[in-house]
């Protein structure tokens, strides 16, 4: 599960939908891989005005990447700056999460990841 997939998820509980607290899911015991993926400097651009970037700050930090800038970066930024546009394209596109679990802040319910694929079935009494 690539980093970037956390920037778009959400506690699946019917509780936590209108909760705040239920997003971002927190990694847990999170085993981190990478994988080699071709830079594109088009994508990143495209989807940075995507990006939750205080999410992916919080994401970013609980993993153990170097604290992000407070404000995300421009277009323009990236464009002239190769290794701001590295570093955000090894976050976002190179990380993933192989093994562990994402836990929501809103009701603590722990969703498995096992090969790089979060378990987000519920049980009958939390759906």
């Amino acid at each position: 599960m690539k980093i970037l997939s956390l920037n778009f998820l959400t506690c699946a509980v019917k509780a936590c939908k209108s909760s705040s607290a239920s997003y971002p899911l927190h990694p847990k015991d999170a085993e981190l891989v990478q994988d080699d993926i071709e830079l594109n400097p088009q994508l990143l651009v495209n989807l940075m005005p995507r990006i939750d970037w205080s999410a992916l700050s919080t994401t970013a930090t609980e993993l153990g990447f170097p604290a992000l800038p407070a404000q995300p970066p421009t277009p323009e930024e990236l464009e002239a700056d190769e290794q701001k546009l590295k570093d955000l394209h090894n976050l976002l596109m190179q990380t993933q999460i192989m093994e562990g679990k994402l836990v929501c802040g809103n009701c603590g319910h722990e969703y498995a990841v096992r090969e790089g694929i979060a378990n987000f079935l519920l049980p009958s009494h939390l759906v």
